[in-house]
């Protein structure tokens, strides 16, 4: 059972004000990779897994901008952290599963 839930707004300064898409589509694939159960929204992504194993997806979110040629990059993260009785993204949308 997952015990943690990390919502990561990345912010990355682009080489010549590039737009961020393509970076922000990095960093989702770099969450794909790592096999967590995630939730894209509009203005953040929501990751489901273990603690310490979602900070080292926001570790090389950030690692990976900075390869891209990002001189640097803010990340707004929340975290919700119940080892006690678990973190689930469903079990916390289950009166709202569409966003509505």
């Amino acid at each position: 059972m997952a015990n943690a839930l990390v919502s990561i707004q990345i912010l990355p300064t682009t080489p010549g004000g590039e737009s961020v898409l393509p970076y922000v589509d990095r960093a989702i694939d770099i969450i794909k990779s790592a096999g967590v159960p995630y939730r894209v929204a509009p203005l953040e992504t929501t990751m489901e897994g273990e603690l310490t194993q979602l900070l080292d997806v926001v570790r090389q979110m950030n690692e990976a901008m900075t390869e891209m040629g990002c001189p640097s990059v803010i990340s707004q993260i929340k975290i919700y952290y119940n080892p006690e009785n678990g973190a689930s993204m469903g079990r916390l949308l289950e009166k709202y599963p569409d966003g509505q």
